[in-house]
């Protein structure tokens, strides 16, 4: 689908916050896991995912432990706060809005303008 700047503004930090809504994640968990539920369509590269973690978390919107990957590394785990809750609740229904405007106007004929 292109590359990561490809993406618009904020949606990045919308899809971590769903793939952490999921249950707790490394920071290549969830990369993982941004592939796997986009069903490979999305690639996410890690120099923009951990500055968009590093934000989240700032904002409280995420917080995370230190805990052991499944090939026995130190990792820092991810978590919905929340306020990310909350945040993702929102922006969902911001993002379902705004694709439903622009399905109807890419859907529309000129016998409708």
């Amino acid at each position: 689908m292109g590359s990561p700047a490809d993406l618009l503004p904020g949606t990045l930090d919308l899809l971590v916050l769903k793939a952490v809504s999921l249950g707790p994640l490394h920071g290549y968990g969830i990369l993982l896991r941004i592939q796997q539920i986009s069903r490979q369509m999305l690639q996410i590269e890690q120099g923009s995912l951990y500055p968009a973690l590093y934000r989240l978390e700032q904002a409280g919107l995420i917080a995370s432990d230190w805990g052991t990957s499944e090939n026995n590394r130190r990792a820092k785990f991810y978590r919905l706060t929340r306020s990310g809750q909350i945040r993702l609740r929102k922006e969902v229904q911001h993002w379902n809005l705004f694709s439903t405007a622009v399905g109807n106007v890419l859907g529309s004929l000129p016998a409708e303008v």
